[in-house]
């Protein structure tokens, strides 16, 4: 079962300019928390300059939300409210070693919504963009979720909600049917410390019972 995982290790920095890491995904997935668990572990454990973007002008707590953490942690913030602003936005960031973009969250139903994403990071171009997806969520609706929203390139998974679930199978389920690796788990709330890098071996003590959250 643990080969059988595939999980990406940690985020490949690039040298003298900015890493470019997009989260996208359904709503109330955890998007706008677990990019502040990043943004806040990489800047007070990993020492990074960290830079946010958030385009998820959507839901007005979001930005709130985003703010806060960026002001607490002292981290500059940019709200986006077009594609065509993302770029300006990412010269200005040029010393950052990190730039995390928020996006808004989207059904996989609605196809003009996926398509409005697609044009933020056609604009962002991300170095990596990371699909965050609820544990909570049957198999069948995430791997429609990872079909739908493959209109854009997804280089990771992102499983939020460990802590709300007894059941993991179908994480191991969507890993068997679609070709991706997992980067983090979260499981809780609390920024920053609910969140870990994927672990093969993590996920099997939970599927076999030996782990509780």
């Amino acid at each position: 079962i643990i080969k059988k995982i595939p999980t990406s290790g940690q985020l490949m920095l690039k040298r003298n300019q900015p890493t470019i890491i997009a989260l996208i995904g359904p709503t109330g997935v955890g998007k706008t928390t677990t990019i502040a668990k990043l943004a806040t572990n990489f800047t007070l454990f990993g020492k990074l300059k960290v830079a946010l973007i958030t385009a998820d002008t959507y839901r007005v707590a979001a930005v709130e939300q985003l703010k806060t953490f960026a002001k607490i942690i002292n981290i500059p913030l940019e709200v986006v409210y077009n594609p065509e602003e993302i770029p300006k936005f990412i010269e200005e960031f040029q010393d950052m070693n990190l730039i995390f973009i928020d996006t808004a969250g989207r059904s996989q139903k609605n196809k003009e919504q996926i398509e409005e994403l697609k044009k933020y990071l056609d604009y962002g171009k991300p170095d990596e963009t990371h699909l965050v997806l609820s544990a909570t969520t049957k198999s069948a609706d995430n791997i429609d979720v990872v079909k739908k929203f493959s209109i854009t390139p997804i280089n990771r998974l992102i499983f939020t909600k460990l802590d709300e679930t007894d059941y993991y199978g179908s994480i191991f389920n969507i890993l068997q049917q679609l070709p991706k690796k997992i980067s983090y788990f979260t499981n809780g709330q609390n920024v920053p410390e609910d969140i870990g890098l994927a672990d093969p071996n993590f996920l099997v003590d939970y599927l076999i019972g030996e782990t509780h959250v």
